[in-house]
């Protein structure tokens, strides 16, 4: 019987061949299990598609490198759904249905949460590109799916050129719910800042920069990322975020993107499996381990 089980997923289980991107999830899964283990809880990781595992025998299972679920949707919500009685998910079973689907972007804005001007888009919607530039006369905007991770069809569409893009538009939507957002300049001028929460509260930052020639940040599209010290501002708003948010998350990543009028807006409220750097603040993967045993003591109690 396990306390708990860092969720991975089977590229790094035991991998043959070690990149300096597998070596970076290696070390920062790592990280957590030793933080985990110093408060004397019995850990291991697991593929979370193991099917040779009985889930029965963890107190917890914690979301951390899981990210092959982006191209195994199906199969990942099944999973959750036949084991979230099994064990306890940190975060929540509740957490992660709210969470990935983008219309979370919508609730939050509804309370009062700055995000970039978005219309969603419903699956077999009959609306147009040209209907939708017409109606928001924006110059630019950016298509994604409400259910997507590592920028999975994203694309950047300015109103002149938009027709290359109509196939694949009315393909997705009759798919999928879609985004239909404008384009924050800043993306490619400030980068994309992510703040990292604990408990509710601010470890660590890093801001994350797009290769030149696209707006996309994430590393699997040659992104980069730099260590960041967040202002009073931005942790402010990070922590408005979580306030408004229907749960409580034990860890959050919230990233931030100063909008057109040079205001911080939300770009992601990050609850399932966000890379959280730890190797950039070893204390945090500690924080995050005295979350999980102080929750083991109230379940005790």
């Amino acid at each position: 019987m396990y306390d708990i089980v860092i969720l991975t997923d089977h590229r790094y289980v035991n991998p043959k061949k070690k990149d300096w991107y597998t070596k970076q999830v290696l070390d920062e899964d790592e990280l957590l299990l030793n933080a985990l283990e110093k408060k004397d809880l019995s850990v291991c990781k697991k593929d979370w598609s193991d099917s040779a595992f009985d889930w029965t025998k963890t107190k917890y299972a914690i979301f951390r490198t899981t990210w092959d679920y982006f191209e195994r949707f199906k199969e990942f919500f099944d999973w959750i759904e036949s084991t979230k009685n099994r064990t306890t998910f940190i975060n929540s079973a509740p957490i992660i249905k709210w969470n990935i689907d983008k219309h979370y972007l919508k609730d939050l804005s509804e309370s009062g949460i700055n995000i970039a001007p978005t219309l969603f888009i419903e699956k077999e919607d009959k609306i147009t590109l040209a209907e939708l530039f017409n109606k928001t006369k924006w110059e630019k905007a950016v298509i994604k799916p409400a259910v997507s991770g590592a920028a999975r069809h994203t694309y950047k569409i300015i109103s002149k050129n938009f027709t290359q893009y109509k196939a694949i538009f009315q393909q997705l939507i009759q798919q999928e719910c879609m985004l239909f957002q404008q384009y924050l300049n800043n993306i490619t001028e400030m980068g994309e800042i992510s703040l990292i929460m604990i408990g509710g509260n601010y470890t660590h930052a890093v801001k994350k920069m797009a290769k030149e020639g696209d707006f996309r940040v994430q590393d699997d599209h040659g992104g980069t990322v730099e260590e960041y010290q967040a202002t009073s501002e931005e942790i402010a708003f990070a922590k408005k975020c979580l306030a408004k948010c229907p749960f409580k998350p034990i860890y959050a990543r919230v990233d931030i993107v100063y909008d057109n009028n040079n205001k911080p807006s939300l770009s992601e409220l990050e609850l399932i499996e966000p890379e959280l750097w730890f190797r950039n603040n070893p204390k945090s993967a500690e924080l995050l381990a005295d979350e999980i045993f102080n929750l083991s003591l109230q379940t005790k109690g």
